[in-house]
Parts: structure tokens; C-alpha cells; sequence
């Protein structure tokens, strides 16, 4: 008898020494650290730094439009105030554009002109459109496209919008109102490129500055595409605050879309209703924090090595079985039980071991045993009743029995030699069987050709219209790998092969049925004989998948069917309605299924090389016959 080993040194006991000691010293030191370095006005000078660069971008870009806006009027009045010709004009309008470079364009527009589209003038910087390969089109496409709010300048109303999209490069419109020699308000409307704003006020490493108008829309931004697809911004918690707020300037700490935190400042400017915003992401401003933090951390990682130093010595008694134990863990899962694992010490980790060591043992044993059953008993089954997941004796249940038929299959074997049935049979019954598998169903039994499997026991959806779809789909499959299995066959040694498929949804007797020597588990009950005789009219009908009355209702609105002739099947009181399964319209992961489908049972019978069938002729009556199942 193996001599049994005995606990001397519990693995408890050096387990509290040892994380007793690391938690003594390494969580004591990191907390002192910690307190010692993080300081308090991080925070303060972070917020401080990021209100005063929102100061200087706000002043900068109040001066950049009110320059713009300045040097626009008095070239316009200069203009205006004598009768000039047309040369001193063209003349002054070229030294305008050599001192304001960055302006594109001015226009002059008077309410009446406007109405007709035409310019009471028309400025533009020719230099400026050909240094920055740009179409003038673009200055027409702006103004038809904001008329209205142009039409709002001859009301006195300043106004600052974003013409990036119309010119594909960063470009703002100022449009204010000018008093013309009659009295009249006419519209100035200025165009500039946004890139001497953004050098204007410039840019920070840490913070982002940037401009939007009276209605939210980005004017001027670092990112090129916020502006050309003028982005809106009136919806995010800054720009609310800052409409909501009566304050000229203020700074709140914000959370974005994306869940950063981020201080954003802002500050209002009176021409044009603008404001200028400068964020921060909190993330940046607590980074001498997070400093702070790796510092403590590596102390006290420094800390936790000597700490590991010192426990080492002490572990090697715990780590090198354990260590040990873990390959053979790993071997058992890779499927090898042959391990032979010798104690090495008299602790917890000793018995383990020993125990690890019956345990292989056991489960190689056990895992022959659910080969060799398996090979002989469907998988399922096996795998459960190993489990004793299966209920002894019988249980109603309703589920969906499928049976498939090999056409002319005594003919078939008839010109083949034993072993040729045999191996024609293994190829053809292991695509099918996949099938199933792959759609959750249970092979029940063999029947020489035939196939007989039920879905909704023993595995269940619990919901019958699923396991008769899944069974549908089952068959579905079977017609598209039918057809992969006879490309390339032809003749009397590799003819072609094909089926019938009966599918019937009903309610059965299920479980394990036999005698005291020998049982398997099964169904039984009128609906099994039922799909039995459904799929023997396949052939008269020249269909492949037939399923019942019962089945369609359930799945109707899934799958396209074309309705067969009424039969009279023995053990029924009146005539039942067959339906021949063309498509599963939804169903396109299933090849040669779903849209891509046939649509009707003429091109299944095309597709599957069957003839057209002389309904009037057959007598469905007379053809319909029934397998002998065991135990039916």
C-alpha cells in the first residue's frame, strides 16, 4: 500500500510570514512617500497658466478683426471720397493687398445689387488666389450659399462666418455694415485667410486655442478638417456654459464626448459676438502628479525587490512543485493523462501532488472510455450520460425529426465492391453528419443509407420553431455539400448522388430505450413516423427537402416553400399538406442559400439536375411508404 503522506510544514504558516512582511513594508514606505512628494498647488498654476493664454489669443484675435475690419472701411472710404479713375482705384486697392496680404478679398454690396446678385465692388487679391492655388468661384459660392445672413448686415448686424469649405483652405468672411454717401447701410463683406489668426494668437504645447462665431461654428482651429467641415460646436458643455453665463470670461473644468477631462477658458468679444476658447486636458495638467506617483511607485518597487529577495529563499520549498504540478496541469489539458508525478515533500503541496498524480490516472481511463463510447454512441449522448445529465427513463418532448434517404442506393451498391459501399458511405455520411452537428442537432441512428436526426433533444433551444429552423438550415447545408461531394463524380463507381429529406415537428417519447443489457437513447412516437413517410415522397414528387404541415407553421415566415399535393399518410384520418423547401431567403451565411438562393423549385430541380414531375400522373397515395425504425 502507498504510504500516505503527512502535513509538517503547513504552506499557511509561510505564507503569512512572508506577505505579512512585503504588506509591512512595502505599503507602509509607498504611503509615506506618497505624502511626503504630491503637493497641492499643482492644480492652481495649471488653471492660472491656461486663463491667461486664452487672454492673449482673446486680444489677439479682437485686434486681428478690428484691423481687418479698420483698414477694409478707410480703403473703402479713400475709394469713395473723390471721383477717382479707374487706374488710381485699381491702384490703391493693389497697395491695400500688398500691406493686408492675408485678405483675399473685399466686397462692397449695396441692398439693391444684391438682390440681382451684382457688386457694387469687387476686390480681389490675385496674389494671394494664385500663391494659394485657389479658385475665385468660391467667393460667388459663399455669398449665394449665406445670402441671408449677409441680407442680416444691411440691418447693422456684424457678423463672422467660417468659408473654409468653399475654397479648400482655411478662410474666414467678416461682414459688416458700412453707411454709404446716401445714407443707405451697405454690406462689407472681407475675406482673410484663418492662418494669420491662428499665427496671431498662436499655440501652446499643452493647450489648444481656437474661435468660433455667434451661431457655435468653428472660425479658426489647429485641426484643418474641424474648419473645412465646419464643425458646430453648440452642443458641448463649454460653449453652453459660456451662452448660458452673463460673464465675459470665466474657466470650468468640462468633460467631453469622449469621457476627458478637460479646463476650458473662454472669453467673449463684442464684434461679431466671438469667443475664443482655450482647453486643456486635465490628463496634462496633473502630469507632475503622475510624476510623483512613479517615483513613489519605483521606491517602492525597489522596496518589493528586496522584499522578493528575502522571500525567495523561503519559497523554493513551494514554487518548484507548484512549478511542477502546473506542466502537468498543462499536459492534462493538451489530452496527455500519462504523468507520473512523485512527492517531494511532506506539506499540503505533497498530497497535492500525490492526489494529482491518481487523478491523471483516473481521467485517462475515463477519457478511453468516452472515446471508445462515443465512437459506437452519438457524441452528445455520451458526453451527457457520462455527466448523468440524461433523465432515466422517457419524457414528452416536442422536437423536429429529420430522416434523409440515398436514391437508388440498392442499385448504387450493386455495382460496387463491399469495401467501396463502406468508404463512398463513411465520405458521404461524415459531410451530412456535420451538418447536423454544426446546427446543434443529434444524429439518433443510422439506417443503413439513411440518416435519422431530432433536434430539440437531448439539446434543446426550448423554443420548437428554432430547433425546426435549425433543422431546416441542417438540410439546407446538406443539398449545398451534396453538391461539392459529386463535382468531379460520374459513372458507376463514383455516381451521383442524391437524397430526400422528410421533416416532421411533433411531440415524442424520449429516452433511454432497451433492455437491461443493452440501451440507447432515442425517440419514439408518431411524429418520427411521420418524417419517415414525408421523406419517401421525395421521389415521386422529384423534390429533395420535404417538410409537414406541422413544421411549415412554425417557420413560415422564414423559409420560401412551394406547396405540394395533399397525400393521405397511414395512421392519418384525413389528407396532410407537404411542402418542398426551396430557399431561406435570410439566410446567407449558409451557402448556396439566402438572396443569392433559388427562388423557386423549378431552379432547385435545375440546380440539382432533377426532371420537372408530371403531378397529374402520380399517385402520392400509392407511393407513400414508411421505414422500418427500430422501436417504432
Amino acid at each position: 500500500m502507498e504510504k500516505q503522506i503527512t502535513v509538517r510544514f503547513p504552506i499557511g504558516a509561510k505564507l503569512i510570514i512572508i506577505v505579512s512582511f512585503l504588506i509591512v513594508i512595502s505599503l507602509g514606505s509607498i504611503t509615506y512617500l506618497v505624502n511626503y512628494f504630491v503637493s497641492d498647488d499643482v492644480r492652481v498654476t495649471a488653471e492660472n497658466t491656461n486663463l491667461d493664454a486664452n487672454a492673449r489669443s482673446a486680444n489677439a484675435v479682437e485686434s486681428s478683426f478690428t484691423t481687418l475690419q479698420a483698414n477694409a472701411l478707410l480703403l473703402l472710404d479713400f475709394i469713395g471720397s473723390a471721383d477717382l479713375q479707374d487706374s488710381t482705384e485699381k491702384d490703391a486697392s493693389s497697395l491695400y493687398f500688398v500691406h493686408n496680404p492675408d485678405v483675399a478679398a473685399v466686397l462692397l454690396l449695396s441692398k439693391e445689387n444684391f438682390m440681382y446678385g451684382n457688386y457694387n465692388l469687387r476686390m480681389v487679391n490675385e496674389k494671394f488666389f494664385i500663391r494659394h492655388e485657389l479658385d475665385e468661384s468660391g467667393i460667388e459660392s459663399f455669398i449665394s450659399t449665406e445670402r441671408e445672413t449677409v441680407e442680416k448686415v444691411f440691418l447693422g448686424e456684424v457678423t463672422i462666418l467660417n468659408a473654409t469649405a468653399f475654397f479648400e483652405f482655411g478662410m474666414v468672411a467678416l461682414a459688416v455694415p458700412r453707411k454709404s454717401q446716401d445714407g443707405k447701410t451697405d454690406a462689407v463683406v472681407i475675406f482673410a485667410s484663418s492662418e494669420f489668426l491662428m499665427n496671431s494668437f498662436g499655440q501652446s504645447s499643452t493647450s489648444v486655442s481656437f474661435v468660433i462665431n455667434s451661431r457655435a461654428d468653428i472660425l479658426v482651429h489647429p485641426d484643418f478638417d474641424a474648419m473645412r467641415m465646419n464643425v458646430n460646436l453648440a452642443e458641448t458643455p463649454l460653449i453652453i456654459q459660456m451662452r448660458k453665463n452673463n460673464d465675459e470670461n470665466r474657466q470650468i473644468l468640462f468633460m467631453d464626448s469622449d469621457g476627458k477631462e478637460y479646463f476650458g477658458a473662454y472669453r467673449k468679444i463684442a464684434l461679431g459676438d466671438l469667443g475664443v476658447i482655450t482647453t486643456v486636458q486635465s490628463e496634462i495638467i496633473f502630469e507632475n502628479v503622475r510624476n510623483t506617483t512613479k517615483r513613489n511607485v519605483y521606491l517602492g518597487l525597489a522596496v518589493l525587490f528586496v522584499s522578493i529577495i528575502f522571500v525567495w529563499f523561503w519559497s523554493m520549498s513551494l514554487s518548484r512543485p507548484l512549478v511542477t504540478l502546473t506542466q502537468a496541469s498543462a499536459q492534462i489539458e493538451a489530452g496527455n493523462y500519462e504523468i507520473h508525478l512523485v512527492p517531494k515533500s511532506h506539506d499540503e503541496i505533497g498530497m497535492l501532488t500525490q492526489s494529482f498524480g491518481k487523478m491523471s490516472v483516473g481521467l485517462a481511463e475515463r477519457e478511453r472510455l468516452q472515446d471508445t463510447f462515443s465512437r459506437f454512441v452519438n457524441k452528445t449522448i455520451a458526453e451527457k450520460s457520462a455527466k448523468g445529465e440524461l433523465a432515466l427513463g422517457g419524457e414528452t418532448k416536442v422536437c423536429t425529426i429529420f430522416f434523409s434517404d440515398i436514391r437508388s442506393f440498392t442499385a448504387i451498391s450493386e455495382k460496387l465492391e463491399p469495401f467501396e459501399v463502406v468508404e463512398f458511405l463513411n465520405q458521404y455520411m461524415t459531410r451530412m453528419v456535420e451538418c447536423v452537428n454544426k446546427t446543434q442537432g443529434t444524429v439518433d441512428k443510422y439506417i443503413g443509407d439513411a440518416i435519422m436526426a431530432v433536434w430539440g433533444t437531448p439539446i434543446s433551444s426550448e423554443d420548437p420553431g428554432t430547433d425546426a429552423l435549425r433543422c431546416i438550415r441542417a438540410a439546407l447545408m446538406m443539398r449545398h455539400s451534396l453538391r461539392e461531394f459529386n463535382v468531379g463524380r460520374g459513372g458507376d463507381k463514383k455516381p451521383i448522388i442524391r437524397i430526400g429529406c422528410g421533416i416532421n415537428t411533433g411531440p415524442v417519447i424520449a429516452g433511454q430505450i432497451g433492455s437491461t443489457e443493452r440501451m440507447e437513447y432515442t425517440v419514439i412516437g408518431d411524429a418520427v413516423n411521420f418524417a419517415s413517410r414525408t421523406e419517401a415522397l421525395n421521389k415521386p414528387l422529384h423534390t429533395d427537402i420535404l417538410i409537414t404541415e406541422n413544421t411549415y407553421k412554425l417557420v413560415k415566415d422564414y423559409v420560401l416553400v412551394e406547396q405540394m399535393p395533399s397525400v393521405t399518410v397511414k395512421g392519418k384520418s384525413r389528407p396532410v399538406q407537404m411542402y418542398a423547401v426551396i430557399n431561406m431567403p435570410y439566410a446567407d451565411d449558409i451557402p448556396g442559400a439566402g438572396k443569392n438562393g433559388p427562388k423557386t423549385m423549378s431552379e432547385v430541380r435545375k440546380l440539382l439536375g432533377m426532371d420537372e414531375p408530371d403531378l397529374g400522373t402520380v399517385n402520392l397515395d400509392e407511393d407513400e411508404k414508411k421505414y422500418k425504425i427500430q422501436g417504432q
